[in-house]
């Protein structure tokens, strides 16, 4: 808008200047403004002369240099900026563009740093930007400032629409009384109007356009005689555009309002804010068609841009996750009759170990690389790649064969990644993990979608990786289930869903009852009584075995005091065996820990073995031996769990701090029935005669028949347990136990 005496409103512009000091000829920004104006003036309507106009820009120059460097960072000014440009007059297609490659090209060079003797005296929180956030910044105003100019252009387009409409209305209104002022009146918007106004019969034939609507379409020429509406169909037109019309011509509608793109003469594209007004005569019968057209070519092209940033990796090109996520929303959402999809999930195997080894620069150029090869996968329009995050990477098929399709993608994506990739002069191998899923709309919703590929593609990684998985719904539900139950863990202790469950250990010679072996139990609200091997390696995972080993270990140690009280006769006392994980052998509390609950319990450290498997001990070096030895050294036995599943190197027993091996049960089942395999009977024979040599029990684990019994009895081993003597049970069972077949 125009003051009267001609000149632009300042209220956003130069009436700032007192904001800032009077610039100098050496001021960066001064020649800021001298290249801005040199830039924009000849393309803007302004009725200032180049050295008013340079004024004019001076104090918005200072405003944009003032929030690049302020602190914390306000686009709010460059939205000022943005309207006042307009209040100047600078509305024309072409302005926005150089104004913003100004900004672009100069802005950041123009605002020099403050100074460091003025840093120090500056507020704190007003320090300048450094070079890189500075270019961001840069980008961020000029967005601000289209934003500006867009709204504060279409706010006085809204205005100047609302006079047309007042003054068409007027126009009709007074032509009763007085025709030729109503159309002097028309005329002068009309003509004076800067957005497109043009009048078509009801046959679509061009009537008359101002010169606004004809500079958008390349000139006057453009509405030649006979021109008609109907001939600016466009491919992209929205559906519905020509049922609009038709209504609005019919009388059926009085006006609409679309986005419609044109082609010009030349064969460039306009797009258009176009509203369309059905003009009737004083009967209210149709007459006419009023178009008011907004050049929006800009402003969608500035969209368009935006949107692609937002919805693609700035890394590799490809599209992100929320794209993907879109398009699989798309998918899942088509009607009962839509093709079936197929989501294939990739995630490259040791990818952590690149980074690490090498830099993330070595790591960013594998991505690259691989997210080409990956593109170059992609052969048909019903396909789709993305990363969506890290080195992992989505791809989505459609079509009535999307199972196979999704299998033959995640073929050619692993032969696509079989040969090394070049970067930064290294040549590095790729190996990836896939998981494939599929389904049809409506069976399925976008998260189960998703887990179940994340799920597979896992499986595959656990198959030894560089193959790809297709999703099985009893993996998935085993691993659903694995999960649950790792989650209520932390819970099942707090709430006392352990309990603890002894298998006798019997002394082969005589058939009586040395001790017990205590097995922990979880009595899950949902799934039962859980066995360890259900829940002790989710436990190892989570870390929390090592506050459920130590109350196993208090359970334990409290049982054998009460065995202890309630034997009247005061025989030997009972031993408790107890489990321990690597995890808590490598805890630095083990041993004080131990200690203060045989204090606490009030047994002899005797009365406790502890035991470890043969994997976790052979190799370990003396500092992980170190809190086993300080144990053995007060008196607890340590028994060396599952012997001849490991390396079985019985000569590096003699360094390690066990007194007891407890044969696996795969060397006796060749006992549980006679004849006894001749072979077993000689393996367990020679180990017996080691071990005792070296000083040390043998316990067998798996005892279950009376004539195994009689054999390991025969071939000298100590102890014996197994369904044979008795299953886990509860503790007030090891007193009264009877013993089956024993003789």
């Amino acid at each position: 808008m125009t003051s009267e005496s001609g000149g632009p409103r300042c209220e956003r512009g130069a009436g700032d200047a007192a904001e800032h000091p009077a610039p100098t000829d050496s001021d960066p920004l001064r020649r800021f403004a001298g290249i801005w104006c040199r830039a924009v003036h000849p393309l803007a309507a302004t009725t200032m002369t180049p050295e008013a106009f340079e004024e004019y820009l001076l104090p918005l120059a200072h405003r944009l240099s003032a929030a690049l460097r302020s602190s914390p960072f306000d686009t709010e000014a460059a939205y000022g900026v943005g309207a006042a440009l307009v209040d100047a007059q600078c509305t024309e297609p072409e302005a926005l563009p150089a104004i913003l490659g100004v900004i672009d090209a100069h802005l950041v060079s123009c605002s020099t740093p403050v100074a460091p003797s003025r840093q120090r005296s500056a507020e704190p929180g007003h320090e300048p930007p450094a070079d890189e956030e500075a270019r961001a910044r840069c980008v961020r105003l000029q967005h601000a400032l289209a934003a500006g100019f867009v709204r504060e252009l279409r706010k006085r387009e809204r205005d100047e629409q609302a006079a047309i409409s007042r003054a068409a209305l007027a126009a009709r209104t007074e032509a009763e009384k007085a025709l030729h002022t109503s159309e002097a009146k028309f005329q002068a918007v009309f003509e004076g109007a800067v957005i497109g106004v043009g009048i078509a019969g009801l046959d679509g034939e061009v009537l008359v356009v101002n010169d606004a609507m004809a500079r958008m379409f390349g000139g006057m020429d453009f509405f030649r005689p006979g021109r008609n509406v109907t001939e600016f169909v466009h491919p992209d037109d929205v559906p519905g555009a020509h049922e609009l019309y038709r209504e609005l011509v019919s009388g059926e509608r009085d006006h609409f309002r679309i986005e419609k793109p044109h082609y010009r003469d030349d064969g460039s594209e306009l797009w258009t804010n176009l509203t369309v007004t059905l003009l009737r005569d004083s009967s209210g019968a149709p007459q006419y068609q009023l178009a008011l057209a907004e050049d929006i070519t800009e402003h969608r092209r500035l969209r368009e841009r935006l949107r692609y940033e937002a919805t693609h990796d700035e890394l590799t090109g490809l599209p992100n996750r929320p794209l993907f996520l879109e398009r699989l929303d798309q998918v899942l959402a088509a009607g009962d009759d839509a093709d079936r999809f197929g989501v294939c999930y990739l995630d490259l195997d040791g990818f952590k170990a690149v980074n690490d080894s090498l830099g993330h620069v070595v790591g960013d150029g594998m991505l690259k690389a691989v997210a080409e090869r990956l593109q170059g996968c992609v052969n048909a329009p019903a396909e789709l790649i993305a990363r969506v995050g890290g080195d992992e990477f989505l791809a989505l098929v459609t079509g009535p064969a999307a199972q196979a399709d999704g299998a033959a993608l995640a073929r050619r994506m692993l032969a696509a990644l079989a040969e090394p990739v070049r970067v930064e002069g290294r040549e590095l191998r790729v190996r990836a993990s896939i998981g494939v899923v599929d389904g049809r709309a409506g069976e399925i919703g976008r998260a189960e979608v998703l887990r179940s590929a994340d799920i597979t593609m896992y499986r595959a990684k656990a198959a030894g990786g560089n193959r790809y998985e297709i999703a099985d719904a009893d993996s998935n539900a085993r691993v659903i289930a694995r999960h649950s139950l790792t989650n209520g863990l932390p819970s099942a202790l707090e709430k006392g869903e352990f309990f603890i469950e002894y298998q006798p250990l019997v002394r082969l010679t005589d058939g009586t009852v040395r001790g017990a072996e205590a097995l922990v139990r979880w009595l899950h609200p949902v799934h039962g009584v859980l066995g360890p091997d259900q829940f002790i390696p989710l436990a190892e995972d989570t870390g929390l075995i090592v506050p459920l080993g130590r109350w196993v270990l208090e359970q334990a140690a409290r049982q054998a005091r009460e065995w202890r009280d309630a034997d009247d006769e005061g025989g030997e006392p009972l031993r408790v065996n107890v489990n321990l994980s690597p995890c808590q052998l490598s805890h630095p509390t083990l041993v004080s820990d131990t200690v203060a609950i045989l204090e606490n319990a009030g047994l002899c450290p005797s009365t406790l073995c502890l035991e470890v498997t043969e994997n976790d001990l052979i190799g370990a070096d003396e500092s992980a031996l170190r809190p086993l030895r300080q144990l053995a050294d007060l008196g607890v036995d340590i028994a060396l769990d599952d012997f001849g599943t490991g390396y079985s190197n019985l000569s590096y027993l003699r360094r390690l701090p066990v007194s007891t091996l407890k044969l696996d049960r795969s060397f006796t089942r060749g006992m549980q029935r006679a004849p006894a395999d001749p072979v077993d009977v000689k393996i367990v024979e020679g180990i017996v005669s080691l071990a005792h040599t070296l000083d040390l029990a043998v316990t067998v684990e798996g005892v279950e028949t009376a004539v195994q019994a009689e054999h390991l009895r025969g071939l000298g081993c100590d102890t014996g347990q197994g369904w044979y003597y008795a299953r886990p049970g509860p503790p007030e069972r090891l007193h009264t136990l009877a013993l089956a077949d024993a003789s």
